[in-house]
């Protein structure tokens, strides 16, 4: 009986003259209408031409008539709040001189896009004190930084602020003091840390943007703002550290401060540096670790399980979560690379308890030829590497 009045119902005029598109709006007013109905006095038929338009409706909502179900991908534990991140620093100059971003089918396209497109979901920025307008070298001030991160956001992305304390470079080789602070006491160097850290984080926050972590510091096993901020001189650099802490803080409690030092598999190296941390009392709430297995001049395969080894003891010793906020690996190994960075990013949500939080490449899309860096994720054709295809 269903069937056949089925059948009257789907060949009445109303019904083959009936768009498809407005089924979709309509629906609920038969829902409606069936709700009002008095339920003992409803007539079968109502109840089969209700049955009809539900019918119809689940088919009609869609311009194709056949549905395609996407394959369902497994989920990992983390995956909602795992970090797959990109150091960007040089993307802004790289859009002002010119560089033609491209997808794979030579399309141009925002070069941020093009990393979201491949899986990165945050972005790093390093922030400059007085920087010069080098295209390398220079740039990331206050107001580039603050013009990037709107930009990120907009996109949805999530933000790491890395404050270098310096007019550029800072890194294991060298921690040179900005030339305004060139002659300040410690006493200045601490009030130094602290303003500029509130100023460029106000400035942010003004603008929209409240980033979700805040490094204190850049790749800093020796310190930093030498040499009054060297480990030679500990207390003076817990000073510094903390300084920098407070004014995290003092913004938004909520964002996460980080302590970053390089080579994420030498163990005893961040012993060593996390040890004296903790007898300073120095205030951050998460490690971070480069890892390049390039600079150490070793295979990813010959110091993976040393950087997992690493950051669970991390975890362990300190009650801290860690992040790997610098990798890289070479863009003409393709192949190594992109095995590199799944087995480093497989490092990190294996620790323990989702206490590893995320992994950040740097300067992915730095194309070689734009700037001479041999560990971009970037091909001379100005496509990405399908290197990073191993953050999706």
């Amino acid at each position: 009986v269903f069937v056949s009045k089925l059948k009257i119902f789907l060949m009445h005029p109303i019904m083959l003259i009936f768009p498809r598109r407005h089924f979709c709006q309509t629906i609920s007013i038969y829902i409606q209408l069936f709700i009002n109905f008095n339920p003992y006095k409803m007539k079968k038929n109502i109840l089969i031409s209700f049955s009809a338009v539900m019918l119809l409706a689940c088919f009609s909502c869609s311009s194709q008539t056949e549905i395609t179900l996407k394959p369902v991908e497994p989920i990992s534990p983390v995956a909602s709040s795992f970090v797959k991140g990109a150091d960007v620093g040089w993307l802004p100059q790289m859009d002002a001189t010119g560089y033609r971003f491209l997808d794979q089918d030579g399309t141009p396209k925002d070069g941020l896009q093009l990393l979201k497109d491949r899986g990165i979901n945050s972005v790093r920025l390093r922030v400059w004190v007085n920087p010069s307008n080098h295209k390398i070298d220079g740039h990331c001030s206050k107001e580039e930084t603050v013009s990037m991160a709107v930009r990120a956001q907009k996109l949805g992305m999530r933000i790491m602020i890395n404050f270098h304390y310096s007019d550029s470079w800072a890194d294991p080789s060298k921690q040179n003091k900005p030339l305004a602070w060139a002659n300040h006491t410690v006493a200045q160097l601490k009030q130094d840390v602290y303003n500029h850290t509130l100023d460029v984080l106000n400035a942010l926050k003004q603008a929209g943007v409240t980033p979700e972590w805040v490094q204190v510091g850049n790749e800093i096993p020796g310190g930093m703002l030498w040499p009054e901020g060297s480990t030679t001189n500990w207390s003076q650099l817990a000073q510094f550290l903390n300084s920098g802490y407070d004014a995290v803080k003092a913004v938004d409690p909520k964002i996460k401060v980080v302590v970053h030092v390089d080579e994420g598999n030498n163990n005893a190296k961040f012993r060593w540096f996390f040890d004296a941390a903790t007898a300073q009392n120095v205030k951050y709430d998460i490690i971070g670790l480069s890892y390049y297995p390039y600079w150490i001049k070793k295979d990813y395969k010959e110091t993976i399980v040393d950087l997992t080894t690493n950051m669970n003891d991390m975890v362990a010793r300190y009650n801290k979560d860690v992040m790997v906020v610098e990798v890289g690996g070479e863009y003409d190994k393709v192949q190594n690379t992109f095995d590199m960075l799944r087995a480093t990013i497989q490092a990190v949500k294996n620790v323990p308890n989702n206490r590893g939080l995320g992994v950040m490449y740097w300067e992915p899309q730095g194309e070689k030829t734009w700037s001479g860096y041999s560990l971009s994720a970037w091909q001379a054709d100005g496509k990405p590497s399908p290197a990073l295809d191993a953050f999706k």
